[in-house]
């Protein structure tokens, strides 16, 4: 039963967000909430209920069905997207807004292409800038000072466009006086503010806000929720909300009050609510009797002893388990004591052992289960099963997850004591930027010919924790029911690590690369990108900037390394078509040991799991989050290498980095960031404590910025697997609008998938803790990609690696320049298999 009630009543005023799938939604939705004190919900333009057919823009059976919708709710808020208003896909509902019935308005707000289809439904042109686009470019607004802009002072704000509103500015006189009247092309719309935008190819002036003369409907082409938009301007949203009500006051509207469930609200709900019964407090994963014994109820047991002088994590990997098949090494490279200029941004390493006997989790996107697999379980005699998991029920992979943690988490009093390391056992491992395309609702090719995991996650019940600051090593057993050798692993491992004690340092891992493990030139072959075709899908990707379709486009490409399996060929004697499947083999560890004596990273990793090895020299941290629920980001964009001359010192960094170009793409990224933790967070949980900030590194430096959420663990069941899932892929490797700008990279990078590259590499703790690193600087491998080459008159098998590397694109950028810093990007990694541009 529905009823009516005035807006002074005790509900909160409700607004309608229409959301064209930019990246920068959730942030428009939370300054809304905050500021306005309103209850915000989103619906996306291309709703199927609603949506009406590309050649019609009045369909009366349509337009009835959105003005009942619209009749819930006090204001409507366009929102910013993609694309153009001239392309009715691109805007969707938003045609309709325009074209309501006189008894069916409400107060609009549009914002940039919000904005753009306001201007363009009542007679003006949307075109490109002349002068390039202005994405994350911040310029001062002038305004009337009337209006929305009524005790305004004077404000900058935050652009991301490459086309402008032309109501015919360009035909009027020098002077102020235009400017405030409606112009001849659009009589209809008030200009309210200009940018003027100067640059060394002239001048332009850009309208950037409208209101109609008669019905209630305005519009702002700048960004008013970007971290850079001075917060004078949030008056203007208050002015408008302000005359908003005042206008359903005056024609007496009434918001009608329903249980309408067409549009969701603006903060998600979290993994855990979303999943079927409950159990004593935590949620029944569903599995077989057998399945629910491992590592329920977990125990933590630790032993802690002195880092031995001079032994590195490789040493330690090296003397606990020397002949794993399978690895997982998280490394704080530059954070040892053995680096001239220790970094402590990433203070601890990670060593998971026992990987023969932990349970594994594989998902390939769009399958409908996951695999679970188990080793040789002690007490259980199901070692070595293979279960496939039915997600229906979880709503997916990362619902299956977070169920799978919630049922092995530690809480409570039950971790109080165990600060002293970031990690005491559960998830590790690999997520592709694959499942990050899926989970925004970018298509995959459907010709993937492979059935590779997507998600990779093993509990690690069993790990060693190097603490770099504070000299030890801790070695841990999250002991579960049924496991019960807990003492006599400790003690092995004790006595193990104990024995570096004696051991003389071990000699440089460069040298012992070059002496024992370095292929022969005649037996490894690199197919690097191509500069010319490089610089031309930089351009291609400028066009779609300028065309409005993106703001940042983050282009990749793909360096193939193909060589002999392992330092010692192995031939094929039997059908070469048939590579029999090898067993380990050292030349990834080898690769690794020499990559992080190269690139010390303070995010470096080691993976090899199942089919996949990961070699990875990351930089960029991309998540954290604690058991409080504090998560924080930190985007990497702008990076200048060390050099005697040019940059020598933190005051010529900062010099080099704070200039537009480099500035733009840091701000893009950020306010990307903060939508995706808005999205988990919630209005008002989201902050920036630090805003472009150059930091030193081994042998560069780099702009960061850090963002910072808190996900409402109490209330909501929030845990950092929220986060994970609503952040993938990282936004410093997509550009912005994500979705739109994955849909055009795959279209222009050229080559079927990024794979491990792009994607993500870390943990998940059981008490709830975890880190992720961006795959970055990194060489990978998959074990079915080994191939058979003819070497005389024998046949050789060999692996193939790949290297990915790229930048940004921006309007500023070059095709030389972004080539240049491909290329500088990929040299690091390359070089491990002696070879450099």
């Amino acid at each position: 039963m529905t009823s009516e009630t005035t807006n002074g009543g005790n509900h909160r005023p409700r607004i309608l967000f229409l959301d064209a799938f930019d990246s920068f939604s959730n942030n428009i939705t939370s300054l809304l909430t905050t500021l306005l004190d309103v209850e915000v919900s989103v619906l996306p333009i291309d709703s199927p209920l609603l949506i009406p057919s590309p050649s019609s823009t009045n369909d009366d059976t349509v337009l009835q069905n959105f003005a009942r919708l619209l009749s819930h709710y006090d204001a409507l808020v366009c929102g910013p997207g993609p694309g153009s208003p001239t392309i009715p896909s691109d805007v969707g509902l938003m045609r309709l807004v325009w074209h309501l019935p006189e008894k069916d308005l409400l107060p609009v707000l549009g914002v940039c292409l919000g904005f753009q289809s306001l201007v363009h439904a009542f007679g003006g042109e949307v075109r490109r800038l002349r002068y390039g686009g202005l994405h994350g470019m911040i310029r001062e607004v002038v305004h009337s000072k009337g209006d929305v802009f009524t005790g305004v002072g004077g404000f900058r704000a935050t652009l991301y466009h490459s086309l402008c509103g032309d109501v015919g500015q360009d035909h009027e006189e020098e002077g102020d006086d235009w400017r405030w009247k409606p112009l001849k092309r659009c009589p209809e719309l008030v200009p309210l503010a200009w940018a003027d935008e100067k640059n060394d190819s002239g001048e332009e002036r850009i309208l950037m806000a409208v209101r109609h003369r008669k019905k209630p409907f305005w519009g702002v082409q700048y960004h008013p929720e970007s971290v850079c938009t001075e917060k004078e301007g949030n008056k203007v949203i208050v002015n408008w909300f302000r005359r908003a009500m005042e206008w359903n006051r005056e024609r007496g509207r009434v918001r009608v009050e329903s249980e309408e469930r067409l549009a969701r609200a603006a903060k998600r709900p979290s993994l855990l609510s979303q999943l079927p019964t409950s159990v004593n407090g935590r949620r029944v994963n569903g599995l077989a009797q057998w399945w629910e014994l491992v590592g329920i109820d977990p125990v933590l047991h630790t032993r802690t002893i002195p880092l031995p002088r001079g032994v590195q994590v490789t040493d330690i990997v090296e003397v606990v388990e020397p002949d794993a098949l399978e690895r997982i090494v998280l490394d704080s490279a530059n954070a040892s004591p053995t680096i001239s200029r220790p970094d402590v941004r990433g203070r601890f390493s990670i060593i998971a052992t026992c990987l023969g006997e932990a349970v594994r989790i594989e998902y390939h996107t769009g399958d409908d289960s996951a695999i679970v697999r188990t080793g040789a379980l002690r007490g259980n005699t199901a070692g070595g099963r293979r279960e496939r998991v039915p997600l229906a029920k979880f709503r997916g992979i990362w619902g299956f997850l977070a169920a799978f943690h919630e049922r092995r988490s530690i809480h409570g009093d039950e971790v109080a004591a165990e600060e002293s390391t970031p990690f005491v056992g559960g998830f590790m491992g690999y997520i592709t930027y694959e499942q990050g395309l899926a989970d925004i609702n970018v298509a995959l090719d459907e010709f993937r010919k492979h059935h590779r995991p997507d998600v990779c996650l093993t509990w690690v019940t069993k790990s060693v924790v190097v603490d770099h600051t504070l000299g030890l090593i801790h070695i841990q057993h999250l002991q579960g029911r049924g496991d019960n050798d807990t003492d006599n692993w400790l003690d092995g491992t004790v006595e193990k690590l104990l024995s570096l004690e004696n051991t003389r340092p071990r000699s440089s891992l460069k040298e012992g690369y070059q002496q024992k493990q370095r292929p022969q030139p005649w037996s490894t072959t690199i197919q690097t990108p191509r500069t010319k075709e490089y610089e031309e899908k930089v351009r291609i990707c400028q066009e779609y900037i300028a065309a409005g379709e993106s703001y940042e486009l983050c282009l990749t490409d793909q360096t193939t390394i193909t060589r002999p399996l392992s330092d010692r060929p192995l031939t094929v004697s039997t059908n070469p078509k048939t590579i029999p499947k090898q067993p380990y083999s050292s030349s990834s560890w080898i690769l690794f040991k020499h990559l992080r004596a190269r690139q010390p990273a303070p995010f470096a990793s080691y993976l090899r799991l199942g089919a996949a090895t990961l070699v990875s020299a990351s930089p960029e941290r991309f998540l954290t989050y604690s058991r409080s629920g504090l998560c924080s980001m930190r985007p990497m964009k702008g990076t200048v290498r060390k050099c005697p001359d040019t940059c020598a010192t933190l005051a010529d960094a900062e010099r080099i980095l704070h200039v537009p170009k480099e500035m733009a793409e840091n701000l893009m990224i950020v306010d990307l960031v903060r939508h995706d933790l808005h999205g988990v967070c919630g209005a008002g949980r989201v902050s920036v404590p630090e805003l472009m900030k150059v930091e030193e590194y081994q042998s560069v430096f780099q702009m960061i910025t850090v963002v910072e959420g808190q996900l409402d663990v109490k209330r909501g069941g929030y845990t950092g697997l929220d986060v994970l899932a609503a952040s993938l892929p990282p936004g410093s490797m997509t550009g912005a609008p994500k979705k739109r700008s994955c849909e055009l990279l795959k279209q222009i990078e050229g080559h079927l998938e990024r794979s491990l590259y792009s994607g993500v590499v870390g943990y998940m703790c059981a008490t709830g803790r975890g880190d992720w690193s961006v795959t970055i600087r990194s060489l990978f491998r998959w074990e079915d990609e080994n191939v058979v080459v003819k070497v005389g008159e024998e046949e050789v098998v060999h692996e193939v690696w790949r290297i990915g590397a790229g930048g940004a694109v921006t309007a500023l950028s070059t095709p030389e320049g972004e080539r240049e810093e491909m290329f500088t990007k990929l040299a690091g990694p390359l070089r491990v298999f002696g070879e450099a541009r």
